[in-house]
């Protein structure tokens, strides 16, 4: 029985899908949003089962935003569709927040191998982390990088940016409206053969996101 829609927001991220899709739980319905792929993804994607969405408009919040409104369950999980996250860890989360334990429910990365998670993405991401536990009292350890909430809680908490800073706001916005908020450990694999991370892949890309994140905290 199906009780959750997953947004898997993608660019160029064919050969991961083929693998990761297969993968995916009975429980979860698949939406992939091609965020301007110049590869398979969108073909791979209606293959294996999938309901394709078209985001042009480039960001990653722009790619999330695109697949909640194409989301039809109450409950909506999220993760990177690169192959990094094993979409079974996805049913606990899931239960967190269909049993009622929590409003939002997040993975905390863990990775499986040395060099999955370059220094400067875990030196980024932990400064981030830092600032808000301090300044909001925020409870989890990670930037919700495979969170589920329910869809309508979610629409209703508005989160505006559409570049990377989408996942700071959105926990930002969850904490100050006082959500419960679970976090589980998920471990992190490397990125299927044959894709780029268009953020941990580079220092310059690493940047980048960290200055979408500062733009929503200021």
């Amino acid at each position: 029985m199906t009780v959750c829609d997953l947004v898997l927001p993608c660019k160029d991220e064919g050969p991961a899908l083929a693998a990761l899709l297969p993968r995916v739980p009975d429980q979860l319905a698949v939406v992939v949003v091609d965020n301007g792929s110049l590869d398979d993804t969108a073909e791979v994607a209606r293959r294996l089962g999938a309901t394709v969405v078209r985001e042009d408009r480039p960001g990653y919040g722009a790619a999330v935003h695109a697949g909640v409104l194409a989301a039809t369950h109450d409950l909506v999980a999220v993760m990177d569709g690169d192959g990094s996250f094993d979409p079974a860890e996805l049913l606990a989360l899931i239960d967190d927040v269909a049993s009622g334990r929590a409003d939002l429910a997040v993975g905390r990365r863990r990775p499986v191998t040395r060099g999955v998670w370059p220094w400067h993405a875990r030196a980024g991401n932990a400064l981030i982390v830092a600032w808000l536990r301090r300044r909001i009292a925020m409870t989890p350890h990670d930037i919700a990088p495979m969170r589920v909430c329910r869809r309508q809680a979610l629409l209703d908490l508005d989160v505006q940016d559409r570049r990377f800073g989408y996942p700071v706001e959105l926990i930002s916005k969850a904490t100050n409206a006082g959500w419960r908020v679970t976090e589980r450990d998920v471990s992190y694999h490397p990125r299927a053969e044959g894709t780029r991370s268009k953020v941990s892949g580079t220092v310059l890309g690493t940047v980048r996101t960290a200055r979408d994140f500062w733009r929503v905290l200021a």
